[in-house]
């Protein structure tokens, strides 16, 4: 089915039904983000951000239909791994600034670091889908369904994909 453009009435080509798209949904993309946590100069940079990268794999998107959920899910998935990047990088530099206390010798803070090291490298090896399941679930305290919505995933889907992220987590963390 071919778009018109709305003024000239003609053909829009990929690139311009993108751009056409983007405009359309990009204020959205934005509310959702917000509605959601996002602060409001993070959630138009993360919406940026996601136009880019739908942008990327606009060809494979096979029903048009479904661009705003599509684009949704990129910005959100976006949002979540900038704040985990976030909270990484304050938990690196709180702990750098931190008063040892009297009780944690040197070797507890070192091997504490050392686990905590051990942990984001098993879940940045984890594939994203995975990954996600884990950060919203196990991290961030979503339950089941709100995962699955914010995911846009059967909840049977995102319960499997966290056993089996726990599982492999046990196995690399052994």
């Amino acid at each position: 089915m071919k778009q018109l453009a709305p003024r000239t009435g003609r053909t829009l080509g990929p690139t311009d039904a993108f751009a056409a798209l983007v405009r359309e949904h990009t204020r959205y993309v934005t509310l959702q983000l917000a509605r959601r946590g996002v602060a409001p100069y993070d959630a138009e940079d993360v919406a940026q951000e996601a136009a880019v990268r739908a942008y990327r794999s606009f060809a494979s998107l096979r029903n048009r239909d479904r661009f705003r959920g599509w684009l949704v899910r990129i910005a959100w998935r976006l949002a979540i791994d900038r704040r985990r990047s976030e909270q990484r990088r304050e938990a690196r530099e709180s702990a750098a600034w931190d008063e040892p206390s009297p009780s944690r010798t040197a070797e507890d803070l070192a091997a504490a670091r050392q686990t905590q090291e051990r942990v984001f490298r098993a879940l940045d090896a984890l594939p994203e889908s995975l990954r996600i399941v884990v950060v919203l679930a196990a991290i961030e305290g979503h339950g089941m369904r709100e995962v699955a919505t914010l995911l846009g995933l059967p909840e049977g889907t995102v319960k499997s994909r966290l056993h089996d992220a726990r599982r492999r987590l046990g196995e690399t963390l052994r």
